[in-house]
């Protein structure tokens, strides 16, 4: 039986230690951070969240607006609208299919599509989760941020392809912006993490 090297008897005394001091600095992360890996890349568990925030206007809720929320402070915000507005019966009415603003609450929101091909919306645009309103019973559902576009993003020439002016932030319950802004938008949710959800207030 031949008798270990104090080579190897070193080497492997080397490597405990560096263990064992791998496993004090992922015990010691200060609260509420993962440690730094051996890369030096901080884990994603401290990513700054986007969130999408749309405030309906109920004085005017085509004059709504639209925010773009990184760690609790307001990136960006746009005009928008939703339903058909302050003039029409259940332009408010978020029980009205077609016709009300997006019900209140909270939605999954999807991949954003700069080419979407739709049978009403083209171009750019960001599917959002169907929606139960406050009645229990209605559910809204073909729910997207979108505007009103061709679908390579240029001006159209029949109305639903092509912005006139303020009538179209008018919607069947989405939310509307105008094509310069959800181009913006887009740009600016470009540079950040991508959102999980809207929150409608």
């Amino acid at each position: 039986m031949s008798a270990t090297s104090p080579l190897r008897v070193r080497a492997a005394a080397i490597g405990l230690s560096a263990m064992a001091l791998m496993t004090v600095a992922a015990v010691t992360a200060p609260s509420g951070q993962a440690a730094t890996p051996a890369g030096g890349r901080p884990a994603a568990a401290g990513a700054v969240v986007t969130t999408l925030k749309f405030v309906r206007n109920s004085a005017d809720p085509q004059n709504s607006r639209l925010l773009v929320v990184r760690g609790n402070k307001t990136q960006a915000a746009f005009r928008a609208g939703s339903g058909l507005g302050r003039n029409h019966t259940k332009g408010r009415d978020e029980c009205a299919s077609a016709k009300g603003w997006l019900p209140a609450g909270t939605y999954t929101v999807g991949a954003r599509q700069t080419r979407y091909n739709g049978n009403l919306i083209k171009g750019y645009a960001i599917p959002l989760s169907n929606k139960t309103c406050k009645n229990g019973r209605t559910t809204r559902t073909e729910l997207f941020i979108h505007s009103e576009m061709t679908r390579t993003g240029g001006q159209g020439s029949t109305e639903s392809r092509r912005w006139d002016g303020v009538g179209d932030y008018k919607s069947a319950g989405c939310i509307k912006l105008a094509p310069e802004d959800i181009k913006k938008l887009f740009r600016n949710l470009g540079r950040g993490a991508a959102p999980k959800r809207l929150v409608v207030v």
